[in-house]
């Protein structure tokens, strides 16, 4: 089955160099000009209906900008989402992935380079070999499936990208012992190396989506000096 990755960026021979190289290595490409329309196409139904492994975001775009569609796309949308962008500030890679990126890659780029990278992206999301014991894991009010990469608060599921649930299935994997943020990046980027403070976005990101008070967590806790730990309690009896 063909990879599917949706294009939203605005300048048109660019979008169609990286649909073009994209192509080539056998992926299935939509493309959009802008927030509105990708998400017009990702809500369509039947036919027309579009459901990407990887999005491809400019954050420059007209009307919606990169943030704004990336915040309504992650409301439901769970896939990896690499963005592209002029902008290199640090502030911007940090809004990018606070907002729920995976990568930040910075224009000018090479096709060939961002192929790979895509190829990256998508060979970590789809031969990360899902845990034959344990599969279900229930801490407070929440179930974390491990198989299905799905986490649910009761009956209701919790939207999470697919690296905030990589960070998470990692503590979870580690839990009781502190974990510093060069282990995390190295377990779950697959990487020795890179911008450590990613590590702090998707914890920040995490705890706003499990904790009860983001700023005293129950569950994945800091310990000062040595990083994080994720601390498994059980739901209080009623």
């Amino acid at each position: 089955m063909k990879a599917r990755v949706l294009i939203i960026e605005d300048v048109a021979e660019l979008s169609d160099l990286v649909a073009l190289y994209l192509s080539k290595e056998g992926m299935d490409t939509r493309q959009a000009e802008s927030g509105e329309a990708a998400l017009a196409l990702l809500g369509a139904g039947g036919a027309e209906a579009f459901v990407p492994d990887i999005v491809i975001l400019d954050i420059n775009l007209p009307g919606m900008d990169g943030f704004e569609f990336l915040h309504e796309f992650r409301k439901s949308g769970g896939c990896p989402v690499l963005i592209v962008s002029a902008r290199d500030a640090d502030e911007d890679i940090i809004a990018g992935l606070g907002y729920g990126a995976d990568e930040f890659v910075t224009k000018p780029f090479s096709p060939r380079v961002l192929v790979a990278r895509v190829r990256a992206m998508l060979r970590r999301v789809q031969d990360t070999p899902a845990p034959r014991d344990g599969a279900i894991v229930r801490f407070g009010p929440f179930t974390i499936d491990l198989d299905a990469c799905m986490l649910k608060r009761g009956g209701e599921r919790v939207a999470l990208s697919a690296k905030e649930f990589a960070v998470l299935s990692f503590l979870i994997a580690n839990a009781g012992k502190p974990l510093g943020p060069e282990a995390i990046y190295s377990g779950v980027w697959e990487n020795a190396y890179g911008d450590m403070t990613a590590v702090a976005v998707y914890i920040q990101r995490l705890r706003r989506k499990i904790e009860a008070d983001p700023t005293a967590p129950r569950y994945i806790e800091t310990v000062y000096g040595m990083g994080y730990r994720f601390t498994p309690e059980p739901e209080p009896a009623s």
